[in-house]
C-alpha cells in the first residue's frame, strides 16, 4: 500500500504540475518489466541479485547534500556559504550555474520524500546547511532553518523513512571562511558549537549521524587545488585544513555520542582503489602507495588512533607544525560505523609535479576503459576491494556504503528516462557488495548517489547522477528506469 505525504506538511503549489509521481496504483508510470529486470541479470556474469541476499536488516537508501538540492539561498534567514560565494566567482563553475535554486528541495521536500518511498528506499541521507542554522557560522540561530529541518525529519518518519543526517557536507558559512575557514584552528570551537546544537535539537528523532563528508576531498580540492570552494590553494592551506578537519571529525563524534547516546555515529570517507600504472616499475608502485596514503588512509587511520601515514608520505610531516599539545589524543574516536564512498579507481604514475606525493593519476580516458560522464572508470570490483580493506581494520565496527553511483547521459523518450547504463552500473556494483558481504566484510547498508539529479559542484548541472530526472527549468521530476529498477529490486514480495 502506498503511503501519502502527511497532510500537516506545507502544501506544494507545484505538486500536480511538476511531479511525475503516481498517486494511485492504476496511474503509475510503467515499471521496469519483469522481463527487462531479468534481462539485466542474464547479461551479468554474477548470479541474479535478490534483496534477500543482503539480509533483512540491510539498509537501503539514497543520499543528497544540502547545497546540491535545497535552493532557497536567499531569504528564510539563511546566511551565505562558501559555495554561494564560490559559484559566483568567474570561471569556477563549468556551466556558470549556481545552487541558488538547484532542485528547490526547500519547497518540494514532501513530494521528493514521497518519491523516495515510491522507490522502496527506507533511508534518506541528507545534510544540514550550517549557514541555514547559523547564518554567521556561530552565535544567533535562524529559527526558520531549525523549523525547516524539523519538518524534513518529521516527514521522513511519517513515511517510515529513516533520516540519516550529515553534519558537514562542504558548505562552510562564508563568515567563518572570512576568518580563515578550515585552515584556522578556531574552526574546532565553531564546529563544536554547531554540532552540539544540531545533535541536541534533532537527536530525539535522528538516530544515524555522520560527522563529515569526504574530508579528503573538501580539504584537498578546496584548500590545495582551488577547484572547489573556497578556492584556496597551496600546502600551507591544505595541511592545517586537513589536520583541523581530522580533529573536528573526532570531536564531532564525541559531542554527537554524548548528546545522542542511543544513536549510531559515523563519518563518511571517499575511498578509491589505487594501483600502479606499471607494477613492474618500482617508482610507479611507490607512487601508488603514496596516493593511497593520502586518498584512503589519512582520515581513517587518524580516527582509529594510528596517526597520519608519515612513513609512506614524508611530506605529511609538515602537519606537525600545526599540532598542539594533546592533539595526538584528540584525533581518535571510536565511531560506530564508517561510511564508504566509492565511484571509481585510479592508476598512479610517478610525477615530479606534485611534491607532496610525487604522483598523479593516469586519466581513465587515456587507458581505453569504460567511463562515466565524469570520465571516471567504471570498475565494480573496486568497491569490493575497498569494503574488504576497510573491514580488515580492527577498529572498524561496521561499514555502510553511503555513496555510490554514476553520471551518464539520460534520454527522455515519451515521458520516460532511459538510462540502461546506470541500471547496469548499480547491478554490477551491488553484486560486488554482495560478494564482499558473503566473504565477511562488515557492510550493512547501501545508499545510491543520488536520489535525484542536482548541482554537481564545479561541474554544474551537466552531470546527472539521480535515480530521478530533474528538469531544472520546470522542476519536473521523472523517475528514471534506474529508479524503477531499484523499486522492483527492493520489493519485499519480489
Amino acid at each position: 500500500m502506498e503511503r501519502s505525504v502527511p497532510q500537516y506538511l506545507p502544501p506544494n503549489p507545484y505538486a500536480k504540475s511538476s511531479l511525475n509521481l503516481p498517486e494511485t496504483t492504476a496511474s503509475r508510470p510503467p515499471l521496469v518489466s519483469s522481463v527487462e529486470f531479468d534481462a539485466i541479470h542474464d547479461q551479468a556474469s554474477s548470479p541474479a541479485l535478490k534483496r534477500d541476499d543482503f539480509g533483512r536488516d540491510f539498509v537501503w537508501g539514497a543520499s543528497t547534500a544540502a547545497y546540491q538540492i535545497e535552493g532557497a539561498h536567499k531569504g528564510y534567514g539563511k546566511g551565505e556559504s562558501i559555495w554561494d560565494a564560490f559559484s559566483r566567482m568567474p570561471g569556477k563553475i563549468k556551466d556558470r550555474s549556481t545552487g541558488d535554486v538547484a532542485c528547490d528541495f526547500y519547497h518540494r521536500f514532501p513530494q521528493d520524500l514521497a518519491l523516495l518511498r515510491f522507490l522502496n528506499l527506507g533511508a534518506f541521507r541528507f545534510s544540514l546547511s550550517w549557514s541555514r542554522l547559523f547564518p554567521q557560522g556561530r552565535g544567533p540561530i535562524n529559527q526558520q532553518g531549525v523549523a525547516f529541518y524539523q519538518r524534513v525529519i518529521d516527514a521522513c518518519l511519517a513515511l517510515g523513512i529513516q533520516p540519516w543526517v550529515t553534519l558537514y557536507h562542504w558548505d562552510l558559512p562564508q563568515a567563518l571562511e572570512n576568518q580563515g575557514g578550515w585552515a584556522n584552528r578556531d574552526v574546532l570551537g565553531w564546529f563544536a558549537e554547531y554540532v552540539d546544537f544540531a545533535t541536541r535539537t534533532y537527536g530525539d528523532r535522528v538516530k544515524h549521524w555522520m560527522v563529515l563528508n569526504e574530508p579528503t576531498v573538501f580539504t584537498a580540492a578546496g584548500y590545495m587545488l582551488g577547484i572547489h570552494a573556497p578556492g584556496r590553494w597551496g600546502f600551507n592551506n591544505f595541511l592545517p585544513a586537513a589536520h583541523h578537519a581530522a580533529l573536528c571529525q573526532a570531536e564531532g563524534g564525541r559531542i554527537a555520542k554524548a548528546n545522542v547516546p542511543d544513536a549510531e555515529i559515523g563519518t563518511t570517507l571517499s575511498f578509491t582503489p589505487i594501483e600502479p600504472c606499471d607494477e613492474n616499475k618500482p617508482r610507479h608502485v611507490a607512487a601508488a602507495g603514496r596516493l593511497d596514503a593520502v586518498y584512503n588512509r589519512f582520515f581513517l587511520e587518524a580516527s582509529l588512533g594510528m596517526g597520519y601515514p608519515y612513513e609512506t608520505v614524508s611530506g605529511l610531516r609538515d602537519v606537525d607544525r600545526y599540532f598542539r599539545e594533546g592533539d595526538e589524543q584528540r584525533l581518535p574516536f571510536d565511531f560506530d560505523f564508517i561510511g564508504v564512498q566509492n565511484y571509481t579507481r585510479e592508476l598512479a604514475s610517478f610525477s615530479p609535479l606534485n611534491p607532496l606525493v610525487w604522483a598523479e593519476p593516469v586519466p581513465a580516458e587515456k587507458r581505453g576503459v569504460d567511463t562515466t560522464a565524469m570520465k571516471w572508470e567504471v570498475y565494480p570490483e573496486g568497491l569490493y576491494q575497498i569494503l574488504k580493506k576497510v573491514s580488515r581494520y580492527p577498529g572498524v565496527k561496521k561499514v555502510y556504503v553511503t555513496e555510490n553511483g554514476a553520471a551518464f547521459p539520460d534520454t527522455v523518450q515519451n515521458g520516460r528516462v532511459v538510462d540502461a547504463r546506470r541500471v547496469q552500473f548499480f547491478h554490477d556494483y551491488l553484486a560486488q557488495v554482495r560478494r564482499a558481504k558473503r566473504e565477511g566484510a562488515k557492510v550493512d547498508g547501501y545508499f545510491a548517489w543520488s536520489l535525484m539529479d542536482n548541482f554537481e559542484w564545479a561541474e554544474g548541472y551537466q552531470p546527472r547522477f539521480g535515480l530521478v530526472h530533474v528538469d531544472f527549468q520546470t522542476q519536473q521530476r521523472i523517475v528514471k528506469e534506474s529508479g524503477h529498477w531499484f523499486r522492483q529490486f527492493l520489493r519485499v514480495d519480489a
